[in-house]
């Protein structure tokens, strides 16, 4: 590489990790006032504070802002540049645009490297002790309990139906276990309530009607005021969910999770299938925001660097949007989530190209 190159790069890095600091230590304070209450109700110490939150408070807020860092890290130093006439100098002795932009996409590739390693093994592992010091000190209420019209298959040919399951006793009402063979019913067995007895699988059916079909007849048996003990290959634990349970696996656990969940039928996996799509497009939305950066940046205009900060600004904040938007019509409506999550990529890549091509050359 050349001494441009070098230059450019360490330009762009120590931008970077300067605003990530600056950042991140405004976030930490935010943050801190907003729970000082809570830390003090918990008796809380000032170690407990820092090593066992804040600690792990850092890379989570780094990993939701990191694209956004590159930009305004870009948009910067780039401002600087243009405003001391370096560019212009650059662009004179007879470097093209493409060869000036080579040592920001190699910055761009550093921090996008980072970031997937990050999003992907580090990160949920340091998001799981902070969420387990939430839910202890902070917030209580950390896990949810599926509860109402619970629908799942237990394997392809048996499917499984609770009207109302109550974690309290982990009990079930109105049960219905179905059988089918070449897309035939030919089993059900119904029960007023379902219990859990013991570990592993072990529940107890109370009145409860087996009903079985043959192709001309069908048999039934009604035990209205009967138990039956027997098993089943789910557990209590399968109603139960942590508020943040995705943020909390790194993508291996995370890929197993969402095939168990889609297996059995439990949910519809959208928001992990949205958070594994995520952890690949953030890293990729570095790339597309330092173009953007680097074409507004680069042109030397009247209003200098507070007019390329503020366009910055506008363009993170319209980003933000468009990609809080997009994942709310992928979770709630019928866009998959893939496209949902890409969508603002797909946009932003169009206007980086629009930028590049206008760009002051």
């Amino acid at each position: 590489m050349k001494i441009l190159d070098w230059y450019i790069i360490k330009k762009y890095l120590s931008t970077f990790f300067f605003t990530m600091l600056l950042i991140t230590m405004i976030a930490i304070t935010i943050d801190y006032f907003e729970r000082v209450d809570k830390f003090m109700d918990a008796d809380l110490n000032a170690k407990q504070i820092v090593f066992d939150y804040y600690l792990h408070f850092i890379p989570w807020i780094n990993g939701l802002l990191w694209p956004l860092f590159a930009l305004l890290a870009v948009i910067f130093f780039t401002s600087r540049l243009a405003k001391n006439s370096e560019i212009i100098s650059i662009l004179s002795a007879k470097v093209s645009y493409s060869r000036f932009i080579r040592p920001y996409m190699i910055g761009a590739a550093i921090l996008a490297t980072l970031l997937w390693l990050g999003n992907n093994y580090i990160i949920p592992k340091s998001n799981r002790l902070k969420n387990e010091f939430e839910s202890q000190y902070i917030r209580k209420s950390s896990k949810t309990t599926l509860n109402h019209n619970i629908h799942f298959w237990l394997s392809p040919t048996e499917k499984v139906y609770i009207r109302s399951y109550s974690s309290s006793d982990s009990s079930g009402r109105t049960f219905r276990l179905e059988r089918f063979r070449d897309n035939q019913l030919v089993y059900t067995l119904k029960a007023n309530k379902i219990k859990f007895i013991s570990p592993p699988n072990n529940w107890k059916l109370e009145g409860y009607e087996i009903r079985t079909f043959g192709d001309l007849e069908e048999n039934i048996i009604p035990k209205p005021n009967d138990h039956k003990d027997t098993t089943f290959s789910f557990v209590p634990q399968d109603f139960t969910r942590y508020t943040k349970q995705m943020e909390m696996m790194n993508t291996s656990d995370l890929r197993e999770f969402l095939k168990y969940e889609q297996d059995k039928g439990l949910d519809s996996g959208k928001k992990y299938s949205i958070e594994l799509y995520r952890r690949t497009a953030d890293p990729f939305t570095i790339f597309i925001l330092t173009l953007i950066g680097v074409s507004v940046a680069s042109r030397k205009v009247r209003g200098g660097m507070g007019f390329h900060l503020a366009a910055g600004v506008v363009i993170g904040a319209i980003f933000v949007i468009l990609s809080k938007f997009s994942t709310t019509f992928s979770t709630n409506l019928s866009l998959p989530p893939g496209i949902g999550v890409w969508i603002p990529n797909i946009f932003f890549s169009l206007v980086a190209i629009y930028l590049l091509k206008t760009a002051q050359k």
